[in-house]
């Protein structure tokens, strides 16, 4: 196996992928990310902006990639998302996550459960018995496999992404993807 084949996304966009953009965009970013990362907290603005710039032109993919050991409350809030989206919400309670970085601790996922009209005490019991906890190590294993070793780890069409993030050069890369 050559460099080139190291550099490609190992697994394709799964069904249990949190997903945003129409499918047949021409571009798809694949985030691996934690809620607690600065760096992810600024991409995460940035392709909020990019989405709505471009928004039938791309698709975004978010998979967990918690970093526990640096980022203590990381894992539990990938786990609040999941607890949000098996309620129809994950990527409302995405935005709260990424919009209040400093605000992770157990009593601020459950505020944001409630802001956003979720079975409180059904995002409480999921969140205190770990139901997600595997589906989150499930994305975090995928990103091992595919050679992601901090966040954000980033793939474009499904080649790993090492570049500038910002967005006027995503914005230059994504017009460059259309020159190719």
């Amino acid at each position: 196996m050559d460099s080139a084949d190291l550099s490609r996304l190992l697994l394709p966009i799964r069904s249990m992928d949190h997903v945003r953009g129409p499918e047949d965009a021409p571009y798809t970013l694949v985030e691996y990310g934690d809620y607690e990362c600065p760096d992810c907290g600024r991409l995460y603005v940035i392709l909020r902006d990019l989405q709505r710039d471009i928004a039938s032109r791309l698709r975004i993919v978010f998979r967990h990639y918690p970093l526990s050991g640096v980022h203590r409350q990381a894992q539990q809030a990938a786990e609040a998302a999941e607890a949000a989206g098996a309620q129809g919400k994950f990527w409302e309670m995405h935005t709260q996550l990424f919009e209040r970085q400093g605000a992770l601790r157990t009593k601020d996922l459950i505020r944001y459960a409630e802001e956003l009209t979720l079975d409180v005490e059904r995002f409480r019991d999921e969140l205190k018995n770990e139901r997600y906890n595997e589906r989150v190590r499930a994305d975090f294993l995928a990103g091992v496999q595919n050679g992601v070793y901090g966040t954000p780890g980033l793939f474009l069409n499904g080649v790993r992404y090492e570049g500038d993030w910002g967005k006027e050069s995503l914005l230059r890369l994504l017009a460059n993807e259309d020159d190719s």
